[in-house]
């Protein structure tokens, strides 16, 4: 594609904070129309781009979202992808990285930005996030090396002062404007006066594939959180769930569990069954060392695997699209120790 001299933007509207106002009567915050969100933010005319929009039909809260919405997305990237330089997706805090995460897997071969952003304040609010972030997030889509091509090529999340990698963000915070972060990978660009981009940090290097959108997501997965005393019988019930197909293990420190041998012997029994266990950290910050500690040794020798430093949001996410891919369980082992788009350091 020639990319022309104003850098064309999309802007997919699916709801959020960012697009909502306080019903008067209920104090509640509701979704409003996108035409509105435009009015609150005249700023967006003196962009030197051009800006178009996609407003979901029905505007969504986050708490909302679903495979099928990620499906939604995708779509109208893939069928605005060659009129458009980049992508602007305006979506709520509570699951923007999960449907960042998602996005990185099912859009295969992208090779241009699609930037997701929100607010913790709606827009038309006198102190309101929004704003900054919306206009920050059109500037990243439109960003260009000398050569012409897109400065970021990558799902990413873009909050405050700062651009994530999409599958390496989760939320930390439900109160301050800083609330996405990126605990194992550095930002892929810091903004303040102007915007930096640490280009070190940015995917490269994709090939000259066209994009190809994954739309299947398999959602026959669940998280189990461990805690001290978790009982057997409910270890037991949920590795026995019906249909099962993948299971995050949220473990302690560097991916230690219990030593009990009826635990241990339930992950082999899961592991035995075809089940896809993966090992992840409760941790924020680090990566799942099995052979670091005893604990972690006995329960990596039952066969779960590791997940290194893979966020809960992209763990889970993975397990989806590559279920959903239809590979078995010996090859979906396989890739969830591979990085497929940065997801994760191994």
């Amino acid at each position: 594609m020639t990319i022309s001299t104003r850098p064309k933007i999309l802007i997919i509207y699916t709801g959020g904070t960012i697009g909502m106002m306080e019903n008067p009567d209920t104090r509640v915050l509701e979704p409003f129309d996108f035409d509105h969100l435009i009015d609150n933010v005249p700023k967006l005319k003196m962009l030197d781009f051009d800006v178009d929009s996609y407003p979901f039909e029905k505007p969504i809260d986050s708490s909302a979202m679903n495979p099928r919405h990620w499906g939604d997305i995708a779509r109208v990237i893939e069928e605005h992808y060659d009129e458009y330089d980049g992508f602007v997706v305006l979506h709520g805090t509570d699951t923007m990285a999960y449907t960042a995460s998602a996005l990185s897997f099912m859009l295969e071969n992208l090779d241009k930005p699609v930037i997701i952003t929100g607010s913790q304040l709606p827009i038309g609010e006198v102190r309101t996030d929004g704003e900054e972030n919306l206009i920050a997030a059109l500037q990243v889509a439109a960003a260009r090396e000398p050569n012409g091509e897109q400065t970021v090529k990558e799902v990413a999340i873009l909050f405050q002062n700062y651009l994530w990698r999409g599958n390496r963000a989760t939320k930390h915070s439900a109160d301050n404007f800083d609330a996405f972060k990126s605990n194992n990978y550095q930002p892929l660009a810091t903004i303040g006066l102007g915007i930096q981009y640490h280009r070190g940090a940015l995917l490269r290097d994709r090939g000259e594939n066209p994009l190809k959108v994954h739309y299947e997501m398999d959602t026959n997965v669940m998280y189990v959180d461990l805690f001290p005393g978790i009982p057997e019988h409910i270890v037991r019930h949920l590795f026995n769930t019906p249909g099962l197909k993948g299971l995050v293990l949220k473990t302690f420190g560097a991916g230690n569990g219990p030593n009990d041998p009826w635990f241990l012997d339930a992950v082999k029994d899961a592991v035995n069954r075809g089940i896809v266990v993966v090992n992840i950290t409760q941790c924020s910050n680090g990566s799942v060392l099995p052979m670091r500690y005893l604990t972690g040794a006995d329960l990596a020798k039952c066969g779960p695997v590791a997940g290194h430093d893979l966020t809960s949001e992209a763990a889970i996410t993975k397990l989806m699209y590559l279920f959903g891919r239809g590979y078995d369980a010996s090859e979906v082992k396989k890739l969830m120790e591979t990085s497929l788009c940065g997801e994760l350091s191994v």
